[in-house]
């Protein structure tokens, strides 16, 4: 066996060796490290969409709940308006039936009042006419004058 000849054949089987992964099996295989790597840079690409949509729905979210808040806020000072406003008609509509019933109640005592008065006079005269009756009939001496006066002064 020759060296040299063992040698330039292991030298050709090399070079054939090498051309054939060259043009056969390198670009399959960099076509496949390429299309890796475009996944992953797409997959990184959708990460970082996937947070900033993130980040956008939160602070939209955020925004919602902050809005819903302040309407919350003014339905309930709106509530707290309303419940004082009828309780200030309330107080007032209240205030005006007592004084309505108070002036009723006065009319009614001044009414009674006056009749009371009226009878007060219709008795009182009855009275001074029954008296006079009195006084005409018997004789008119100052004691029993008196003491006709004193029963008078008793009945009124």
């Amino acid at each position: 066996m020759n060296i040299g000849l063992t040698l330039f054949a292991q030298a050709l089987a090399f070079a054939g060796l090498i051309w054939i992964i060259a043009t056969k099996i390198w670009p399959p295989l960099l076509a496949a490290i390429e299309e890796r790597q475009q996944k992953i840079a797409e997959g990184l690409a959708a990460a970082d969409r996937s947070h900033r949509d993130l980040a956008q729905a939160q602070e939209k979210a955020g925004d919602a709940m902050k809005e819903a808040r302040a309407k919350a806020n003014e339905i309930i000072d709106q509530a707290h308006a309303r419940a004082t406003q009828i309780i200030d008609a309330a107080r007032n509509d209240a205030i005006a039936e007592a004084t309505r019933q108070k002036t009723l109640a006065q009319a009614e005592i001044d009414a009674a009042a006056t009749r009371a008065r009226e009878d007060l006079r219709r008795e009182v005269s009855a009275l001074v006419v029954n008296g006079a009756e009195k006084v005409l009939r018997r004789e008119i001496d100052p004691a029993s004058h008196r003491a006709l006066l004193d029963a008078l002064a008793a009945e009124i």
